[in-house]
């Protein structure tokens, strides 16, 4: 794994995002309000919604535009037929958040 620094964990608020740009397209970073760290696409699988500026719910983001729920875990959208979105390891040291480049560039791929 190739682990890129992208940015300090007290940046984003409990239930928040934020959204990192990368060469293969816009990653966001939830924090939940139990203080756990999830990476996605920004992009809703439904009509490209921008998932960073959703309601983040226990492990769930819900899109802002049509309000599809998607899994923060899994990517998987809750009661919709085949809605997936793509997940990324994040990890937090020394209160920096870590994202795996590696499994970004190849999600693109």
């Amino acid at each position: 794994m190739n682990w890129i620094d992208v940015g300090a964990l007290d940046e984003i608020p409990l239930r928040g995002a934020r959204v990192v740009k990368t060469r293969s397209g816009c990653v966001a970073i939830f924090r939940t309000a139990e203080d756990e760290l999830f990476a996605t696409s920004n992009t809703c699988a439904h009509k490209g919604g921008p998932l960073a500026e959703g309601m983040v719910h226990g492990r769930n983001i819900t899109c802002p535009l049509h309000n599809w729920v998607y899994s923060l875990e899994t990517g998987e959208a809750q009661g919709a037929d085949d809605g997936r979105i793509p997940t990324y390891p994040v990890k937090t040291e020394g209160g920096r958040i870590l994202l795996d480049g590696d499994a970004v560039a190849a999600r693109a791929a």
